[in-house]
């Protein structure tokens, strides 16, 4: 699979205009049509700004996700590596117990022996081990190795508005917004 790089499926402005919202998640769209007017020479009505992230949400170009702070949750990384003679059986279920559980804040595939890794959150140090104990227990013939590491503390989880630089800086559109 060749993915397309975001530039070839999003406009520069539209870049820009998500960017200003990531760089001001509780502004209106007043507000980012003044900042859009002011900064970058992008004159757009408070309306239509609210449509094009609208129409970008529903192609999901960026999802709004309310993450509550880390410090009311312990943070773990899991690691799983597959037994492979089990996996017909056994991957699917597992792969959507896992994306619906609560307790999961990201999941997704890697490279390397472990291929799926699992951010997971629980209040206790027990959950954790409850929840661990119910993934062997109902998917144990799909692992072949599992690994877990407790995130003591989590020093960034946020996407800085400057990420979008790298992708307006991949046409001359995008540039002259820089």
């Amino acid at each position: 699979m060749t993915l397309t790089p975001p530039s070839d499926d999003i406009s520069p402005r539209d870049v820009v205009i998500l960017k200003v919202r990531v760089a001001n998640p509780t502004a209106s769209t007043r507000e980012l049509s003044e900042i859009l007017a002011e900064k970058h020479d992008i004159n757009l009505s408070h309306n239509r700004i609210n449509e094009i992230l609208r129409e970008m949400a529903e192609e999901d170009m960026f999802r709004e996700t309310i993450i509550p702070d880390e410090r009311l949750f312990r943070h773990y990384l899991f690691r799983i590596a597959f037994f492979y003679p089990n996996f017909d059986e056994y991957w699917e279920s597992c792969y959507w117990d896992i994306v619906n559980d609560p307790h999961v804040l990201m999941f997704f595939n890697a490279d390397g022996n472990y291929h799926w890794h699992i951010i997971a959150q629980f209040r206790t140090d027990e959950q954790q081990q409850k929840w661990v104990h119910q993934l062997f227990k109902q998917y144990g013939p799909l692992i072949a190795q599992f690994h877990t590491t407790m995130l003591h503390t989590v020093h960034k989880f946020q996407t800085d508005a400057e990420i979008f630089d790298d992708v307006l800086e991949e046409t001359p559109a995008g540039k002259q917004y820089l």
